[in-house]
């Protein structure tokens, strides 16, 4: 079933209390709804991630994306705000789990809200998605091609961020994992020790590897693009989250 929807702009409170900006979506029939924090790219809070973010509401999710680079540049266009970010290193890892667990607060209070939360991210944000799943308590969380989960970016690269596989043992929730075979960041063999250590832990999650995918498959204005791999990835998230969110 697909839903009318409202989309726009709002504030709310995150890491620290801070007020940022951030963009909503949400049916405006029936309910409730489950939420999604949509945690934007590297490129950032761009029309890209919004139109991911109104996918969710039009399939029948109240979905928030929190502007992750709105403090070091309030206002500014997207591709200013990412080069502004990239510059700083990125988020830090402390802030962004902050920023996703007030978005989480946000759409928990909205009265079409049935109090159940999942996160996605592509790219940086799926290492956040994973980040946030095992730093707060969320019902799904779904990370595609999340890179440095497994390793350390390489020297000079422009993300300042450490490797986070130690946490797999705190995950809070199931984890859906949707990467491309021939991906550098991530390897195949970073996923393979990631499905290593989340089996250890005992965690709930599936992994799903595409051939003849690379990063960023699903990106519909990019050379990187796999229309079959971005379909069958969609149709695998609308079912996890139909099945956890719900």
């Amino acid at each position: 079933m697909t839903h009318d929807i409202k989309a726009e702009t709002v504030r709310m409170n995150g890491y620290g209390g801070d007020e940022i900006e951030a963009y909503l979506a949400h049916p405006l029939d029936g309910g409730p709804f489950g939420g999604v924090v949509v945690i934007h790219h590297m490129p950032g809070y761009d029309e890209t991630t919004k139109e991911i973010t109104r996918r969710f509401a039009v399939n029948g999710y109240n979905a928030l994306m929190p502007n992750l680079y709105w403090r070091e540049a309030p206002g500014a266009s997207p591709d200013d705000a990412a080069a502004t970010a990239r510059a700083a290193g990125g988020v830090p890892d402390e802030r962004l789990v902050g920023d996703v667990d007030g978005a989480a607060h946000f759409l928990r209070a909205m009265g079409s809200s049935n109090h159940r939360i999942g996160t996605i991210g592509y790219c940086s944000g799926g290492r956040q998605s994973f980040l946030a799943a095992c730093s707060l308590k969320l019902d799904a969380a779904v990370d595609c091609y999340g890179a440095f989960v497994v390793g350390a970016p390489p020297e000079g690269a422009p993300l300042k961020v450490g490797p986070i596989l130690h946490l797999a043992k705190d995950l809070s929730c199931p984890l859906l994992g949707l990467f491309g075979a021939d991906d550098q960041f991530p390897t195949t063999a970073e996923t393979a020790e990631l499905e290593q250590a989340l089996t250890a832990a005992g965690k709930d999650f599936e992994f799903h590897t595409y051939e003849g995918a690379g990063h960023a498959f699903f990106s519909v204005d990019r050379p990187a693009y796999r229309p079959e791999a971005a379909v069958d990835g969609w149709a695998k998230i609308f079912d996890f989250f139909g099945r956890h969110l719900t």
